[in-house]
């Protein structure tokens, strides 16, 4: 059955309180901010402990926030440079929910 056993996808939780998407154990997270009154996901850091590293948490951290964020109707600022420097050339499908005003400021 998909989704279940030892190769199952870590749970990713959107911790709306702490503005951020974190790992059941929240040791690994993505923190962001709102901006123009909650219509734009402003992503500030990505963190992940070198114990959990190589598993592709971080990306996951990233398609969680990218799918609430185009779920809700919000564009994303990629600030972190995990996001705008690894996780989008890797993804460049992300590219439409991006806020096209503020990325010059941004690269």
């Amino acid at each position: 059955m998909a989704g279940s056993g030892a190769g199952a996808s870590p749970l990713i939780v959107w911790n709306e309180r702490e503005k951020r998407f974190e790992t059941e154990d929240k040791k690994a997270f993505i923190e962001y901010q709102l901006r123009k009154g909650g219509k734009v996901m402003d992503i500030v850091h990505t963190f992940v402990p070198s114990s959990k590293r190589g598993q592709g948490l971080a990306s996951l951290l990233c398609v969680s926030a990218f799918n609430h964020a185009k779920n809700h109707s919000m564009a994303v600022i990629p600030t972190c440079s995990y996001v705008s420097d690894t996780f989008l050339p890797r993804n460049p499908s992300w590219n439409l929910v991006l806020h096209m005003e503020d990325l010059k400021s941004c690269i």
